[in-house]
């Protein structure tokens, strides 16, 4: 069973794929493979180049969607050294 974010249409989430990690439009492509891909140095060109069934807003979708996410959360960071 496939869900839709209600903000983030191009987000889906589906446990029969990808382990249920958040996807693009119901692909196997998910939003954190675009993350690293973008943390790598890739373009966004390069991107949509390499992956051509992407398209430019699945990209600003899933930033969009992974800062958001990150807005709800608390991450612990050890002291300093």
């Amino acid at each position: 069973m496939q869900l839709v974010h209600p903000k983030y249409n191009r987000i889906t989430i589906d446990p029969d794929l990808c382990f249920g990690k958040p996807c693009i439009r119901g692909m196997r492509m998910p939003v954190s493979s675009i993350l690293d891909y973008l943390a790598s140095g890739m373009g966004l060109d390069e991107i949509l180049l390499d992956f051509d069934f992407l398209e430019r807003e699945d990209i600003y979708q899933a930033l969009a969607f992974a800062s958001e996410a990150m807005q709800e959360r608390y991450i612990p960071f050890g002291k300093a050294s």
